[in-house]
């Protein structure tokens, strides 16, 4: 079910960087319930995510009060609503708080993550079916 007044994170299951940063932000501390979906499985949030133009092969997105933040804008309104609590959110706090260096990292983090998924022989997502 998809609810537009809850907080999505739509992100790529298979990756490691991704998964792993979606388990160690902590969001839930700072804003309460947050949902976190793989893009690879069907769900009405990354329907709705791709319908707003994000490619889930290049970004992962945040769905927040029906708005979809991808790329560098959901990382840094990620940071901004972590807690900062903890080495690695005090660090992506502090990083990705700015909305330029946000902007200028981001391509860097994904062709990061794009070789590495290449490596470990991982495919695209594509169109993966809308959920039902």
């Amino acid at each position: 079910m998809f609810d537009k007044s809850q907080i999505y994170v739509v992100y790529d299951g298979e990756c490691p960087f991704c998964t792993e940063y979606v388990k160690l932000v902590r969001l839930r501390e700072a804003v309460g319930k947050v949902n976190l979906v793989n893009a690879r499985e069907p769900h009405p949030a990354a329907d709705y995510a791709r319908a707003q133009g994000v490619d889930f092969d290049q970004e992962m997105a945040l769905v927040m009060n029906g708005e979809v933040h991808s790329g560098a804008d959901c990382m840094n309104r990620l940071a901004l609503m972590s807690t900062g609590a903890g080495p690695f959110n005090a660090v992506m706090a502090k990083v990705f708080a700015s909305p330029r260096v946000s902007r200028a990292l981001y391509p860097f983090l994904r062709t990061g993550r794009n070789v590495t998924l290449r490596l470990m022989g991982r495919r695209k997502i594509g169109t993966t079916a809308p959920a039902k």
